[in-house]
């Protein structure tokens, strides 16, 4: 069975944190920015950010985070549900989806009746009850794919 845990649960994974969402998601130039956001989100006595490692035992094999803005256009929609990764080798087991439910419980759990998520990816939101609406735009002007979950 996989642990799901909210980081500020396991504050001797902070750094382990840090780094497995920078090598999914970040840039060279864009460590400063992870670990400033993982590392304030567990000071913080806010409901968000929030960022979530999946472990199997003491391994990080997935992670997700609840937060404020997803870096896009659409500010008047909150909370955001970003950054899902399943290391390849532990795909095809719904652990992406077991990632999701949880999040949807943390959010519901924080008084929120919605999430939202952008993304470029079709077809694997939609199989887990996200719904498309509309896009959006990046820091970069890059088009962005909309979604909601009511939950």
């Amino acid at each position: 069975m996989f642990e799901i845990a909210d980081i500020r649960q396991k504050p001797d994974m902070l750094q382990a944190a840090v780094q497995y969402f920078w090598k999914q998601w970040g840039t060279e130039t864009s460590y400063h920015f992870y670990r400033d956001c993982i590392e304030r989100s567990v000071e913080t006595n806010s409901d968000v950010p929030r960022f979530y490692v999946m472990l199997n035992g003491d391994r990080i094999i997935g992670g997700y985070a609840l937060l404020r803005s997803d870096l896009n256009s659409r500010q008047d929609l909150f909370p955001w549900f970003a950054c899902l990764h399943v290391e390849p080798e532990y795909r095809g087991q719904n652990l992406g989806g077991q990632l999701q439910n949880h999040a949807m419980n943390e959010a519901k759990a924080k008084g929120y009746d919605k999430l939202y998520l952008c993304t470029d990816l079709k077809d694997y939101y939609e199989k887990h009850n996200w719904a498309y609406i509309g896009k959006g735009y990046l820091l970069d002007d890059a088009e962005t794919r909309i979604y909601e979950l009511k939950i």
